[in-house]
């Protein structure tokens, strides 16, 4: 006589199955968003190669023929830091109307929404994953080195995800209440790009600002990617494991404000 499955069995299934549910859905959402963002574009997806080379392009003459800054591999250098940077704060600009433009899925009875933040980190992440190639392209012919280390390169992305992910819960579930989030996050951003050592170097932060530039997550994963792409070295352990364990507990406690303002997400928006 075969015995029933236990209880921890079948929880255990039905949490793989909704795992895997909310996996798919959110791919499409995904998908879904890339498909609105450009439709009707002759171009299509290619914008989000063009924009941060033009991007690059400017800050390049600008900072190696009219202001030189004396950074060794100066494209290959800022073609990383505005890669990092223009995943994260897309991710993070969008990220306060992931709840507010989807009142239809968010009032559906059973809908996970939970996933919607994410669709912003992802939509935004495939635009990071489409540029790899010609940034490693470009590192390439500036004289970087790439090595072994660069199969450390998802290890970091996965720990820009956690972090980015962390805040854009906050984001999210803050701005259904209080519709100025969108606008204070835009506004936060801006200036954290120049606090950010996106098209200067670390080492050209005042002493003063040395705490201050420290405490800058980005900071810490634009040098973990620009020592693995252009050094060929292996990441900080130390910067590294400590910002993975910052982004955990972002993350986390992100998690649980969402969840539990999300209580009433259906009746605010």
């Amino acid at each position: 006589m075969t015995s029933a499955p236990s209880s921890k069995s079948i929880s255990s299934s039905s949490w793989r199955h909704r795992a895997e549910h909310a996996r798919d859905l959110g791919y499409e959402l995904a998908l879904r968003e890339l498909k609105i963002r450009y439709k009707r574009s002759v171009l299509g997806i290619l914008w989000s190669l063009l924009n941060p080379l033009s991007q690059i392009a400017i800050l390049t003459f600008l900072f190696r023929s009219v202001v030189d800054l004396k950074v060794p591999h100066y494209a290959a250098f800022v073609f990383v830091g505005v890669l990092v940077w223009t995943w994260f704060s897309g991710a993070i600009t969008t990220a306060p109307l992931a709840i507010t433009s989807n009142p239809d899925l968010v009032r559906r009875p059973g809908f996970p929404v939970v996933v919607l933040p994410l669709v912003t980190i992802a939509s935004n992440g495939v635009h990071f994953v489409l540029a790899l190639p010609v940034m490693l392209a470009v590192i390439l012919l500036d004289g970087g080195r790439l090595g072994v280390s660069l199969v450390a390169i998802p290890g970091v992305m996965a720990v820009q995800f956690l972090l980015t992910a962390g805040l854009a819960y906050i984001v999210a579930a803050l701005h259904v209440r209080f519709r100025d989030t969108q606008h204070l996050v835009t506004m936060v951003t801006m200036l954290a790009f120049y606090a950010t050592p996106v098209f200067y170097s670390s080492i050209m932060v005042p002493e003063q600002y040395r705490l201050l530039h420290d405490a800058n997550p980005i900071a810490v994963l634009l040098d973990a990617y620009r020592r693995i792409l252009i050094e060929g070295a292996w990441p900080s352990a130390a910067a590294l494991g400590g910002l993975t364990l910052a982004s955990c507990c972002v993350l986390i406690s992100g998690i649980l404000l969402f969840k539990r303002m999300s209580i009433n997400f259906a009746e605010e928006i």
